[in-house]
């Protein structure tokens, strides 16, 4: 099983991205679980907040909140300031950060691997809003493998019909192309 920690603030689309990966796993014949965290602590537009998932090819049984995550997403760099999100991810994990920073600037350092890009630059220029949970769901999808890119365009166009749809999917796209090289 495959568990992923996803940190952002409130109104970002944490869950929708969580859900996202939860649909294209089941696209791919395989079970996804998503759910957000809700720690009584006033969750609100801005406010920190996390949302969790986790991928496997047998059903999942596990209810219980994500401690220790091999992924982890992080929507806002600024939550870096307030919340020790890498406490979360587990040794040899990937951490995938919304971030026009380079690796090296972030200073980040610890047992997993870093990739950095800015999802929220991709989604205003696509988009034209910094809603950038589908420019997430490509990347991750491009340097984890867990869910195929084919799985994940059909969750967003099964969301999104019409040009939102063809908007967000063209998202997907570019940030996986992004993270994949190709």
């Amino acid at each position: 099983m495959k568990e992923i920690s996803i940190h952002g603030r409130g109104g970002q689309g944490s869950l929708v991205l969580a859900q996202f990966m939860a649909i294209a796993a089941l696209e791919d014949g395989k079970y996804g679980q998503a759910f957000p965290f809700l720690g009584g602590g006033g969750e609100r537009r801005g406010k920190p907040i996390m949302a969790f998932c986790r991928l496997d090819d047998r059903p999942i049984r596990l209810r219980c909140r994500v401690s220790k995550a091999d992924y982890v997403i992080l929507q806002d760099v600024t939550i870096l300031d307030e919340v020790d999100v890498l406490a979360g991810v587990k040794p040899g994990g990937l951490v995938l950060i919304n971030t026009d920073k380079s690796s090296e600037a972030l200073g980040l350092k610890g047992d997993f691997t870093l990739f950095v890009f800015s999802a929220e630059k991709l989604a205003r220029k696509i988009l034209g809003r910094p809603i950038m949970n589908t420019a997430l769901l490509g990347a991750f999808s491009a340097i984890t493998g867990e869910i195929s890119i084919e799985a994940v365009l059909n969750a967003v166009q099964s969301k999104f019909p019409g040009e939102l749809g063809e908007k967000n999917s063209r998202v997907v796209r570019e940030s996986y192309q992004m993270l994949k090289g190709d």
